[in-house]
């Protein structure tokens, strides 16, 4: 009889443990405390974009928003971040934003970074990849994120329309 019991319950055990361990090694960075505030890179397929559900591939196109309570946000897309910052009211004012560039592919402060509007392969397909250097043609922060919340990005037919003429 106890055998029997023995038998039934310790692969509960040892699956349970699997699944906690499974649930471990898949917890969100966002999670961790970041006193520092400083950009972290992407574990590939381990960060989860809160707003489009996504996990993130790589630092490509890659944005991170630190909130007050210094917890990082991972974003595959600058438009993501935008949309969800909205969606929480939360001000670009108050938090940190990093934004991985495409030219020198190193984090920078989002906020001084230049975006173009037409990056066809950002994840999101919304177009803005920010770049260190500014270049002929390029918008600053708050004029993607105006258009990103007026939807005015590659998303938008009539807009993607007028960016590839």
């Amino acid at each position: 009889m106890i055998k029997k019991a023995i038998l039934v319950i310790l692969p509960i055990i040892v699956l349970g443990g699997l699944i906690l361990y499974k649930l471990q090694s898949n917890k969100n960075v966002a999670d961790i405390k970041n006193e520092k505030r400083v950009a972290i890179d992407v574990v590939p397929n381990k960060m989860q974009d809160p707003q489009c559900r996504m996990y993130l591939s790589g630092n490509e196109f890659a944005m991170e928003v630190i909130t007050d309570d210094l917890k990082t946000h991972f974003f595959d897309d600058p438009g993501c971040a935008i949309l969800w910052m909205k969606g929480n009211k939360i001000d670009p004012k108050n938090v940190t934003i990093w934004a991985y560039t495409v030219d020198t592919n190193r984090w920078i402060d989002a906020k001084k970074a230049y975006y173009s509007i037409s990056d066809f392969q950002t994840p999101m397909h919304y177009g803005f990849g920010a770049y260190e250097k500014n270049r002929k043609g390029f918008i600053d922060f708050n004029e993607m994120r105006l258009r990103m919340l007026r939807g005015e990005n590659m998303t938008n037919p009539k807009i993607r329309k007028k960016i590839i003429q």
